[in-house]
């Protein structure tokens, strides 16, 4: 159906997969999980959500299959699509803008995989899956770090011996840049004026979090660096450390992959609480006294307030300070903790607004006389989706 645009994420035992139809309407979502195991499994939401049933030990090409077989039956994908939308986690400074796939765009994804060896591979075995189910329809690679290809070399160089970067690309590159793109594109249009002309700090805070300062238009500076570990605390994991840790851990009796992983997958809030990575648990387990949750949403408002006063140095004028992703979105207590700290930059929030998440505001949630502060929900596939089909009809 050349009207229908697929985007596909794929995670290391997972796939996101959403259709749009026309004008980039969202049609269907599905979630594949525990790929490669004897859980394989996977489901599509609709109008109501769909088991599916998957075989045992599954990899992305079944699973990516058994969705798209599901779709057909159901009449909801009844011919090809029009294109095929990719995210794509680390593009390196070969891609500042999203580009349809061929051998050279793959061969290059291969290539800055050793910039982003959990996420790369398997957005490639995404690829390659969809290429193989489609073999005549476009593929578009659509890049995290593209948006952030107008950092200055001041706020993209560490302070490290020169030849790094020159021979090994060792840089600050950033991540989430669709979201970020889709929060400058989403503000601009509510205040009625150019991107070009528009300036903003944006925080993306989910599971993942990153925050961006962008500046008439472009990105400046963001929080993200060489992978998606440094900056912010997040869900699982630990943001900014002293680089010293990893000498110390390994005089422990630590190996280098052992601290890699737990520096991505157990710590952040999860290592803080000890218990969980889901801010919504956390918000409850401390109203119920719990002390290591506490601190572990005391850490993670903390670090992000200081995040959002280094952003204000990249800017020369700010139009407002955006929330988004789960948490940014839906946590009224993170907000008002977070922005609380930002009083002497002029932030603060209007409670009744902060907590109906600036419904019927325009998504507002600050007060009279401040700084404007707005919750806008992300859309980074229906970002991926408009990117696909744009390229995709380019490609006719």
């Amino acid at each position: 159906m050349q009207d229908h645009v697929l985007v596909v994420n794929c995670g290391s035992s997972s796939i996101k997969l959403a259709l749009y139809g026309p004008e980039d309407r969202p049609i269907a979502s599905a979630l594949a999980e525990n790929l490669g195991t004897a859980e394989a499994r996977a489901t599509i939401r609709t109008n109501e959500k769909t088991a599916i049933a998957l075989p045992d030990h599954s990899d992305h090409e079944q699973g990516l299959a058994a969705i798209i077989d599901w779709l057909e039956a159901n009449r909801m994908l009844q011919s090809a699509p029009g294109a095929v939308g990719h995210r794509v986690v680390h593009g390196g400074e070969r891609f500042s803008e999203s580009v349809v796939i061929d051998e050279a765009v793959t061969d290059a994804i291969e290539e800055c995989a050793d910039l982003a060896p959990l996420h790369n591979p398997v957005n490639l075995t995404g690829i390659r899956a969809m290429q193989s189910l489609y073999p005549n329809v476009t593929q578009v690679a659509v890049f995290d770090t593209a948006f952030h290809q107008t950092l200055p070399s001041h706020a993209y160089l560490y302070a490290l011996p020169r030849h790094w970067y020159e021979d090994w690309g060792v840089r600050r590159y950033g991540f989430h840049g669709t979201s970020h793109a889709c929060m400058l594109q989403t503000l601009s249009g509510r205040l009625k004026q150019p991107s070009r002309s528009t300036s903003l700090i944006s925080a993306h805070l989910g599971n993942g979090c990153s925050i961006t300062a962008i500046e008439q238009g472009q990105s400046v500076d963001t929080s993200m660096g060489l992978t998606p570990l440094e900056g912010l605390i997040m869900g699982t994991r630990s943001g900014d450390v002293d680089p010293g840790l990893f000498d110390f851990l390994q005089r422990k009796g630590l190996d280098p992959t052992t601290i890699n992983q737990t520096l991505n997958r157990e710590s952040g809030l999860r290592g803080l609480s000890g218990k969980t990575n889901d801010m919504r648990a956390l918000e409850q387990a401390s109203l119920d006294g719990d002390e290591h949750a506490t601190v572990a949403i005391e850490a993670f408002c903390f670090r992000l307030a200081r995040y959002i006063g280094a952003m204000m140095a990249s800017l020369t004028h700010c139009d407002g300070l955006v929330f988004t992703g789960g948490i940014g979105e839906n946590s009224v207590r993170v907000r008002e903790k977070t922005v609380a700290r930002l009083a002497m930059l002029g932030f603060t929030l209007d409670p009744e607004r902060n907590r109906s998440h600036g419904d019927g505001q325009q998504g507002a949630i600050h007060a009279d006389g401040s700084h404007p502060v707005y919750v806008i929900p992300t859309d980074e596939e229906g970002m991926i989706a408009a990117d696909a089909r744009t390229l995709g009809a380019q490609n006719v």
